[in-house]
C-alpha cells in the first residue's frame, strides 16, 4: 500500500454508515486516531487505531469474504502493516469483552449499538479467556484501541486529518 492508497482508503470511508452510530466510518476512524495521537501512541499503534474497522470497508470485505470485520481488518493489516498491528486490530472486539469482564463501569458507558453488538460477540469474557488475553504482550494496546474506539463516536469531536495519518504511515515505513 502506498500513501495515496492509504489516503484513498481513509477518505473512502466518508459517508458510510457506522452500525447505528451518529458518526460515519471516516469520522470514527480519524477520531480514534486522534485519541491515539493525543495519548502519545507510536505510529504503528496510531495506524492500528485508525484502521481498526478497515474490515468494514467494501474492498477489504471483498478481499477477505466471510470474515468478521476485526479478522478481515487484521488480514489487511498483516498484508500492509505488521503482525503487531494485525493482532491489535483482531483483538479490538475481544478487548470489549475483556473490559466488560474486568471493569465494572465499562458496560454502562457503551453506546446502544455497542451493547447490541456485544451480545452477538459473546458477552463478557470468562475468567479463562481474560487470563489468556492478558498473556499476549500487546494486550494493553488492544485495550487502549478499544477505549479510543468507544470514545470516537462524537460528530463534533476532534479528528486527525488524512494527512496526519499519511504522515504517520510515512514515518512508520521509514522506521521499519
Amino acid at each position: 500500500m502506498n500513501e495515496a492508497e492509504l489516503a484513498s482508503l481513509v477518505d473512502g470511508l466518508a459517508g458510510l454508515p457506522y452500525g447505528g452510530e451518529v458518526v460515519d466510518q471516516r469520522t470514527h476512524a480519524l477520531q480514534t486516531g486522534w485519541f491515539a495521537a493525543d495519548a502519545g501512541a507510536d505510529d504503528e499503534l496510531l495506524l492500528a487505531a485508525v484502521l481498526h474497522d478497515v474490515g468494514r470497508e467494501e474492498s477489504v470485505r471483498a478481499q477477505y469474504p466471510g470474515l468478521p470485520h476485526e479478522l478481515s481488518g487484521a488480514e489487511f493489516a498483516r498484508a500492509h502493516l505488521s503482525e503487531a498491528a494485525a493482532w491489535i486490530i483482531a483483538q479490538h472486539v475481544p478487548a470489549k469483552r475483556f473490559l466488560v469482564a474486568t471493569d465494572d463501569a465499562y458496560a454502562g458507558r457503551l453506546s446502544p449499538a455497542s451493547v447490541e453488538s456485544l451480545a452477538r460477540q459473546g458477552g463478557a469474557m470468562s475468567t479463562v479467556e481474560v487470563e489468556e488475553f492478558r498473556r499476549h504482550p500487546r494486550w494493553e494496546d488492544a485495550v487502549r484501541v478499544r477505549r479510543w474506539d468507544d470514545a470516537a463516536k462524537d460528530p463534533d469531536g476532534p479528528v486527525l486529518s488524512t494527512g496526519d495519518v499519511v504522515a504517520a504511515y510515512r514515518r512508520w515505513l521509514a522506521a521499519g
